[in-house]
């Protein structure tokens, strides 16, 4: 299960980051912003590449002992980070990936509403909701 999730604009400011439990937040935050060096030093390793391949997902950016920080880039250099329980052994790669893919759905979404200021603080109506690779319902509620 996500323990945080992220999204980071252009510039490296956060548009939207929460975090359950709620009790851990500032460490939490410090994962996600210590976690953007790992995420540019991927994007510079890929360089050109990355755009020719279309490969937005950059996998595990870092483990701690209690938590695995996955990460993803969009085309716009807007980047998503995840924060996972390490105790979750059962989630696989493939699943991670399905998640960004959920979470990217929903932040096009959002960029799609006419209401939205691109680069304003992405707010939610509702608090995360567990995430779960198998589960079919959306990864947030915007």
């Amino acid at each position: 299960m996500a323990v945080c999730i992220a999204v980071i604009a252009k510039e490296n400011y956060p548009l939207y980051i929460r975090s359950t439990p709620t009790e851990n937040e500032l460490k939490f935050h410090y994962m996600v912003h210590t976690s953007l060096d790992v995420v540019d030093e991927k994007i510079s390793a890929m360089g050109k590449a990355l755009v020719d391949q279309r490969e937005l997902y950059l996998g595990l950016l870092y483990p701690t002992e209690d938590y695995k920080v996955y990460g993803y880039v969009t085309n716009s250099k807007v980047k998503f980070v995840m924060v996972v329980d390490s105790s979750n052994t059962a989630l696989r790669d493939n699943e991670i990936r399905s998640m960004f893919r959920k979470l990217h759905n929903s932040y096009t979404d959002v960029m799609c509403n006419p209401f939205y200021n691109p680069g304003d603080r992405i707010q939610s109506r509702w608090a995360l909701l567990p995430v779960s690779a198998s589960s079919p319902g959306p990864l947030i509620t915007w």
